[in-house]
């Protein structure tokens, strides 16, 4: 029976059997009678844990009973088992020495909440990003190969994940090297529906059975000295396959395909893949879950469980607190899309599987026939989006800045190259905070601005955010606008779609000595730290075009230029001032306060942020060395 809020437990739950497994050797060394309890166990401990700190929720219930099965059946770490991107792997990182440490995931300082191989050996590969399983444990495979060693390989992918083109170049590649691995699809139905039923189970445990393998395959080469016979023999398994189950495609490319099972059935898990764990060549097994199982809320809105904040227990004292700062910045563009939707009948929104985190469910609701929601593809929402703009439309792609990078080639080669009229709502810029380094969207200003014919646009705040989306709109070619992810500051919202000129900055104090450039989010402290210096601020709104006139006349009117930005420093905004100066001759100091040439990892924000200088105290004080240099 699924658990409510109600259920779930404030002290920490009674878990004897998962007390004993401080790795997986631990649990193989279990009867697997004991496995059913291991998995309730699981299960309590990971909702009480998820509720004190909050995380990735939904997905990591579905797969307790598929994470059981492998670490019981495969012997990891020597074997390797490889998550796709790893919004799943909190039972995983509970069974491999890290249960006391999910008290402290996400935290700064804490463990990661993705797999990551510097954590722990059991994490082979590190991800964040989605359908890369197979090519990664396609690539273990191989080298075990070569390297002579009997190692197994299992990779575990999503439906959702499955959608993505490089899910389906790995199938492919694996079928041609008949490669020995095992690779999970675990369909939650939040993509590729399934058949569900007692036949489906029954043959897929007939199809599973080494029994059937064998008579499978003595057949095969019996009969395929008579090819008319086997011929018939083939498309007889195959009708029978296809009345009840979606293989045609999976067997087609190569690989053998087995289910849909059930993957909340721990014996039937158990039985098919200790079958399937030491057959030859490519293995798919397709699996059915429930994402959220076990707690109620979830499993009735998996999408919303995606992830949670911390529950705090509910009294009758307790209210909601109320926000001091502004709206979200997504749902700043949602409203947005709709407005200028609701005047231009050629805008066409696009998203790679992104429509609730965008802030564009209002927009999908309204205007179904104009919003495409493309999965997990982030190269063909760009491209989709170039042959939109070719026949007269406006097509507005939402992505995240660490998604962007998966679309870069088709941003430069169809979209930028050919100056198509695209605009890119980029979510989710800067530091992310509790996701971490694969999350991190402080690569977006570097490798954008190269790109002959783009322009850029970076808000201080909701309102602008607004206005210069309505800029990049109403711009001839590629255009970018890049907001963070969280609210504003609270700034009062204009009703109408006011456009901001292009490459035109705006001082918001007078000073001397020091003018301080603040592109994006970082304002309100880069404005505290001039009035602590009596130094001009400058909101730059745009980092390409660069306001060169503005930058002429600070350069000869200030000693030191500082910029600020929520990015990597390489590459970054400032670095594009200290090109502009330099080419103009300008002989003005300078000091670039941004983000160092390393990953940012887990945090939160605004400590983070202040880590790397770039809180109010943090600029005074690099000002304030940098000043008693000249």
């Amino acid at each position: 029976m699924a658990r409510t809020f109600h259920d779930i437990p404030l002290q920490r739950p009674v878990t004897p059997l998962l007390d004993q497994i401080g790795r997986p050797a631990d649990l193989r060394a279990l009867d697997r009678e004991d496995l059913e309890q291991v998995v309730d166990e699981l299960r309590a401990y990971l909702l009480w844990c998820v509720g004190r700190t909050g995380g990735h929720f939904g997905a990591s219930l579905g797969v307790i009973e598929l994470t059981v099965a492998l670490h019981y059946l495969y012997q990891t770490p020597e074997d390797r088992l490889v998550w796709d991107v790893g919004h799943q792997t909190y039972p995983h990182k509970i069974l491999t020495g890290r249960r006391d440490a999910m008290l402290e995931i996400r935290q700064q300082q804490g463990i990661s909440g993705f797999p990551k191989r510097s954590e722990s050996e059991y994490d082979t590969f590190g991800v964040g990003h989605s359908s890369t399983s197979i090519s990664a444990g396609l690539g273990m495979a191989l080298g075990a190969q070569m390297a002579g060693r009997d190692r197994r390989v299992a990779a575990v992918i999503g439906d959702g994940a499955m959608t993505a083109g490089q899910a389906f170049e790995a199938l492919n590649h694996a079928a041609h090297t008949k490669a020995n691995m095992l690779v999970v699809l675990n369909d939650n139905s939040m993509s590729i529906s399934h058949n569900v039923g007692g036949l489906a189970n029954h043959f897929a445990r007939i199809w599973a059975s080494k029994s059937y393998i064998a008579l499978r395959e003595g057949g095969k080469k019996v009969l395929q000295k008579m090819p008319a016979a086997w011929e018939f023999v083939r498309r007889t398994e195959e009708s029978m396959k296809n009345m009840v189950s979606p293989d045609a495609l999976f067997e087609s490319i190569g690989f053998n395909y087995i289910g849909p099972i059930d993957g909340h059935d721990l014996h039937e898990l158990l039985r098919v893949i200790e079958n399937m764990r030491d057959l030859k060549g490519p293995q798919l097994l397709h699996i059915y879950t429930t994402k959220g199982k076990g707690f109620a809320p979830a499993e009735l809105d998996p999408i919303g469980f995606h992830a949670i904040n911390k529950i705090e227990p509910k009294t009758e004292q307790s209210a909601p607190a109320a926000s001091a700062s502004g709206i979200k910045y997504q749902d700043v563009f949602g409203q947005w899309l709709c407005d200028t939707a609701a005047r231009d009948e050629k805008l066409v929104a696009i998203t790679p599987a992104m429509c609730e985190g965008s802030g564009m469910v209002p927009f999908s609701k309204r205007f179904p026939h104009r919003f495409h929601d493309v999965a997990i593809c982030e190269q063909h929402a760009l491209t989709l989006a170039a042959g939109l703009a070719c026949e007269g439309q406006k097509p507005v792609v939402a992505i995240y800045s660490t998604f962007l990078q998966r679309a870069y080639d088709q941003l430069i080669h169809d979209v930028a190259l050919q100056n198509l009229d695209v605009t890119l709502g980029i979510d989710r810029a800067g530091v992310v905070g509790e996701d971490g380094a694969t999350h991190g969207g402080v690569f977006d200003i570097g490798f954008l601005r190269c790109v002959p014919n783009m322009i850029i646009a970076a808000p201080s705040d909701e309102n602008q955010c607004r206005q210069l989306l309505t800029s990049c709109y109403r711009y001839q070619g590629p255009a970018a606008v890049r907001y963070p992810r969280g609210t504003g500051p609270g700034v009062v919202m204009e009703s109408g779609l006011n456009a901001l000129p292009v490459g035109k900055a705006n001082q918001v104090r007078k000073g001397h000595g020091v003018a301080i450039l603040s592109f994006g989010p970082l304002l309100g402290e880069a404005l505290a730290a001039g009035e602590q210096l009596d130094a001009s601020v400058i909101d730059m709104r745009w980092i390409k075009p660069l306001d060169s006139e503005l930058l002429d006349k600070l350069s000869e009117s200030h000693q030191l230029l500082v910029t600020v930005e929520d990015h990597q420093r390489m590459t970054g905004a400032g670095s594009a001032v200290n090109e502009y100066l330099i080419e103009k001759g300008h002989s003005v100091a300078l000091l670039n306060l941004g983000l160092p040439d390393q990953f940012i990892h887990h945090g939160k924000r605004d400590s983070l942020l202040a880590q790397h200088g770039l809180n109010t105290a943090g600029m005074v004080d690099s000002i304030r060395n940098r000043l008693a240099t000249l």
